[in-house]
């Protein structure tokens, strides 16, 4: 059984771990605490998923307006618990919760980029970026 909900107060401890455990750790600065803790504090809905002994096994961090948009920065879940729908759920209640009137807006990791066509995401040609500065 998979519990998810909002959970604006998430530990960067446990938010660093179930990247680690996911393999997004290794395109974000978990070594970075200050980063990390802000990257938190500053996101509008961060939703979990835990299994029955509350372990946290996935994740999911959005930025939205609530009117318009929504980027969905991060979406991680445990390996031991992938292709079992809950990145796709992740997904919908991270949707939901930031209004279902916003597009949602997503870049995916390399390794996930069959991912989310599989669950009806549409793809989009027009991204451009700027490198983050470290």
């Amino acid at each position: 059984m998979i519990v998810y909900q909002l959970e604006p107060q998430l530990t960067p401890a446990e938010f660093i771990d179930v990247l680690r455990r996911s393999t997004l750790a290794e395109r974000r600065p978990v070594d970075d605490a200050e980063c990390m803790e802000a990257m938190l504090k500053n996101a509008q809905v961060i939703l979990t998923a835990r299994d029955e002994n509350s372990l946290l096994v996935g994740v999911s961090r959005a930025i939205t307006d609530f009117a318009y948009c929504t980027y969905l920065s991060d979406l991680a879940v445990d390996e031991r618990f992938q292709k079992r729908g809950i990145g796709k759920e992740l997904i919908r209640r991270t949707h939901e919760a930031a209004g279902l009137n916003t597009t949602l807006i997503l870049l995916s990791a390399p390794k996930a980029r069959s991912y989310y066509p599989h669950i009806g995401m549409q793809p989009h040609d027009s991204c451009w970026l700027i490198a983050r500065q470290t």
